[in-house]
């Protein structure tokens, strides 16, 4: 039988020696791997004390994002629930009342705000839907929780603080996103 390429090796097929039977050798070289990681640095951090590095594009939790007057600029309008791949995402729309000029940008708003982070993947897709930037994803990792109901964030967990009243916690809420406000 001919060949059709010129990659195939002709395989050694020679009896073992003893030390190869018994393995004593790989045994070995296996042994001075482990010993070798002994004195390499740690990968590990001590956490409470440090604090991790993330990469620039790394996508946290969900912030609710407001304007420089501190008014809401979620419009319910649906689109980051609808693009939603896991349905994480649940709203209800509601319309502006007289004298609720200050608290809402648009005339309809979101009553009801929802993201159960028990299905969420943090795959982006609400912040790129979202037409009025009112959504975005934080440098914040998801915190541990003992109970299933803390993982449903409702809009007031989301909702980032205002501007005008705590203008420190607003500016540190928006972090790496400080021109997109």
């Amino acid at each position: 039988m001919t060949q059709l390429t010129q990659r195939a090796k002709q395989v050694d097929r020679k009896p073992m020696t003893l030390l190869e039977r018994i393995y004593l050798w790989n045994i070995l070289k296996g042994m001075m791997i482990t010993i070798s990681h002994l004195f390499k640095r740690k990968a590990t951090i001590k956490y409470p004390e440090e604090k991790r590095t993330f990469s620039k594009v790394f996508r946290g939790v969900q912030i609710l994002n407001r304007d420089e007057e501190g008014r809401e600029k979620c419009t319910a309008c649906g689109l980051c629930a609808v693009a939603c791949p896991a349905e994480a995402i649940t709203m209800e729309a509601a319309e502006r009342q007289a004298g609720e000029e200050h608290l809402y940008k648009e005339e309809k708003y979101a009553a009801k705000y929802e993201i159960n982070m028990l299905r969420c993947i943090f795959c982006g897709y609400c912040e790129e839907a979202c037409p009025k930037d009112a959504i975005y994803l934080s440098q914040t990792f998801a915190p541990s929780n003992y109970g299933r109901e803390g993982f449903i964030y409702k809009k007031e967990d989301l909702l980032i603080p205002h501007p005008i009243e705590n203008p420190e916690a607003y500016k540190k809420a928006l972090g790496e996103k400080g021109g997109n406000a």
